[in-house]
């Protein structure tokens, strides 16, 4: 079986419900996975928009959402999962808000890509600190076994 990410809340390609978005209530979205490979000892998850801020133009990648050292025998997340909620060997690193946790969709113009990354890891990372995306891509160089992709989009309301 492949290594898959899913989301009970939006299909893959398809519009994230404005509940967990800027518009709403700005609480993360339920995921899951399967597939994962042999050896897998963690998991970390990147979030991300590569369109921002206007996908007609972008300029930059938003990040909204890092965790790392999810257990490796882990299947998913919940809904609304609070940093106390989480497993307690997970980490999370800062969002482009300059804070800890999830921060939902909140495109200022058009409609979004957002990119939900889940790493399968042959290792669990050091304790990172005060970090953020790039200096956890970083710490999993070379300890990366497989990575499932889920694709959610959002445009804000007129």
């Amino acid at each position: 079986m492949p290594f898959q990410l899913t989301s009970p809340s939006f299909a893959h390609q398809g519009g994230i419900p404005p509940r967990f978005t800027c518009e709403g209530d700005d609480v993360s979205p339920e995921l899951r996975w399967s597939g994962a490979p042999q050896g897998t000892r963690s998991f970390a998850l990147i979030v991300d928009d590569p369109d921002a801020p206007d996908p007609a133009a972008p300029k930059r990648v938003w990040v909204h959402w890092v965790l790392y050292n999810l257990p490796g025998a882990s299947d998913g997340i919940a809904e609304n999962v609070a940093i106390d909620q989480l497993p307690h060997e997970t980490k999370s690193g800062q969002n482009d808000w300059h804070r800890i946790g999830y921060g939902g969709p909140c495109p200022p113009i058009g409609r979004h890509r957002y990119f939900f990354r889940l790493y399968a890891l042959d290792a669990q990372l050091p304790d990172l600190g005060d970090t953020d995306k790039m200096r956890v891509l970083e710490a999993m160089e070379g300890h990366v076994l497989a990575q499932a992709e889920l694709i959610g989009t959002y445009q804000k309301s007129d």
